[in-house]
């Protein structure tokens, strides 16, 4: 008798902790396989981290293989669900075409950034869901302060040493954090004129930072972020993006080269597709993850709308320790499903916060304890410690050279701009050029002409199911998706669904996006909602000091028509 076949799609939160699960409660009586991108789980919250130099990359990411030993990885990205004849089809690193069959499928895409319909972002901006962006942040405000440090006086050299974060929850909120921190330890090697610091600003049209948390917590980071020259602007958010700067909704331009965009994530466009009941984007569930009408398909993380058994009526919101405990139970379901055993539903109970603000600042409430300052700061750090499935030691000594020496503040230039659009439904891997590009980056190492300038302005920003971990109760931050490695090359077989889906635009069942004019409060937070008519992206416009110059730049393929914003995006 041949082995159950299970196939899960994705190795976030959830589909992480589906297949460990899995793999102990199976023991071998089942083929498990999983579907996704790259070859590791990303311990996303703590990225900002790496994007400040503390931490390196590798430290936040678990080998696949190396811990899931039962589970056969399989490095591709989903581009379409045949419910009926239960396969699933996907596209390789190379572009690749492959199929896989399924007696029990789980949908853990997870989720992707989020736009809104405001003149210039998409043009401007970059998402903070995996590591090509936080790579990419990193260099570029490194360069930026160089070349403030080098141009002396001027305009310019403001604008350089400008960084706006737009919104204010967990992850705008501890990238804002750890930016000033990096950018002050840069000036130390790099000094700027007399008088002359650099700036961050948090924006967020929300009355307070973290507005989920409890006002003591959010007035904790409120404090520390003030005290440390953060400008922390409420109720202020962007009216358009320019590549000089932004305009903000109280009528201010400030000048800048970085734009972080913080403001939320939207399902993964890929549960659309299966053309199943829905709710705001989320492929509905039942409460033993199980869609309805197909028992044999479970659904859990960002992109399963779960009842949430505590509050009737509602779902869970979109977070990573909601991922991870929902992992855990569809794993078990799944197990149960193969020996017709009961289903249990999933219930949830959270025992605090814990927000990341820097050094030794932190604020945190482990089971409803208020903390801030040094205490916060080693339970938020015990807590990570605690929750990442590997790599702990590394992690910890990373933290230990962060204490006793400085941070090296090098351009390493591996990931272009052009490579991590805002606009994107896989932000896991950085985009990979095609022919044209590739002959322009050899004329670039050779030197030749057409070589892309590296001097450019360029946005990070982004958040996810954005508490990514950060409540004390499962770890959750979740790992990033790529886009097929030849996606855009000449001669290349016809775009999947899911990779028709980006640019994604006008995700049906959107929700508008918080922490934006006339939206509900921010969605880097726990419960975040997709956004409706996410405008489509262009590239990036070309501008003195920016990367890559527009007649030198590596193109990506046009975007369809933007359609007008709905009701629910105003």
């Amino acid at each position: 008798m041949s082995r159950p076949r299970i196939v899960i799609v994705g190795a976030g939160f959830a589909g992480y902790r589906t297949a460990r699960t899995l793999a102990r409660a199976a023991r071998g009586r089942a083929e498990i396989t999983l579907l996704n991108p790259t070859d590791y789980f990303l311990y996303l919250p703590l990225l900002p981290q790496v994007a400040a130099g503390i931490l390196e990359p590798r430290r936040v990411t678990v080998s696949l293989a190396g811990t899931l030993p039962d589970v056969r990885l399989v490095l591709g990205e989903a581009g379409g669900i045949d419910l009926d004849g239960r396969t699933v089809q996907y596209t390789g690193p190379e572009g690749e075409r492959g199929s896989l069959g399924y007696d029990r499928l789980v949908l853990a895409a997870g989720s992707v950034n989020k736009l809104l319909p405001i003149p210039g972002v998409a043009e401007h901006a970059h998402g903070f869901r995996g590591l090509p962006e936080a790579l990419y942040l990193r260099d570029h405000v490194t360069r930026q302060v160089e070349l403030a440090s080098s141009d002396g006086e001027g305009p310019l050299c403001s604008a350089r040493c400008t960084f706006v974060v737009v919104g204010a929850g967990y992850t705008g909120t501890e990238v804002a954090a750890q930016g000033q921190l990096f950018t002050d330890a840069l000036v130390r090697a790099h000094p700027l004129r007399k008088g002359l610091r650099p700036r961050w600003l948090l924006l967020d049209v929300a009355e307070r930072v973290l507005p989920e948390l409890d006002e003591r917590l959010s007035g904790t980071a409120d404090r520390v972020l003030r005290e440390r020259g953060v400008d922390v602007r409420m109720g202020t958010s962007v009216k358009e993006a320019t590549p000089d700067g932004v305009l903000l909704t109280d009528g201010e331009f400030v000048s800048t080269r970085t734009l972080v965009w913080c403001v939320g994530v939207r399902p993964d466009p890929l549960a659309e597709s299966l053309g199943l009941p829905m709710e705001r984007g989320r492929l509905l569930v039942e409460p033993t993850l199980q869609v309805p009408g197909r028992p044999e398909v479970f659904a859990c993380g960002d992109a399963a709308a779960v009842p949430d058994l505590e509050k009737p009526g509602a779902y869970t919101p979109m977070t990573a320790q909601h991922a991870w405990r929902q992992g855990k139970v569809a794993g078990h379901n799944i197990a149960a499903s193969l020996t017709g055993r009961e289903l249990r539903p999933y219930r949830h109970k959270d025992m605090g916060f814990v927000v990341d603000l820097g050094g030794v600042k932190a604020a945190a409430n482990p089971l409803g304890i208020p903390l801030s300052g040094l205490p916060a700061g080693a339970v938020t750090r015990g807590y990570h410690l605690a929750a990442m499935p590997g790599n702990r030691v590394r992690v910890a000594a990373d933290w230990l050279l962060d204490a006793v020496l400085p941070r090296q503040a090098v351009q390493l230039g591996l990931v272009r701009s052009w490579s991590v659009p805002l606009d994107t439904a896989s932000p896991e891997l950085a985009r990979v050029p095609d022919g044209r590009e590739r002959r322009r980056e050899t004329n670039t190492a050779s030197g030749g002409a057409g070589a892309p300038s590296t001097s450019g302005r360029k946005a990070v920003g982004g958040g996810g199911g954005d508490d990514t971990s950060r409540t004390i109760t499962s770890p959750t931050p979740e790992p990033v998706q790529s886009e097929p490695a030849k996606k855009n090359r000449q001669g290349a077989e016809p775009a999947t669904p899911r990779q028709a889906a980006e640019p994604a635009k006008n995700q049906p069942g959107g929700e508008p996006a918080k922490n934006q004019p006339g939206g509900e409060p921010a969605k880097n937070q726990p419960g975040g909602e997709p956004a409706k008519n996410q405008p489509g992206r262009e590239p990036a416009k070309s501008r003195p000091g920016s990367e890559p110059a527009a007649g030198n730049q590596p193109r990506p393929q046009p975007a369809p028509t933007r359609s007008a914003p709905q009701e629910g995006d105003r």
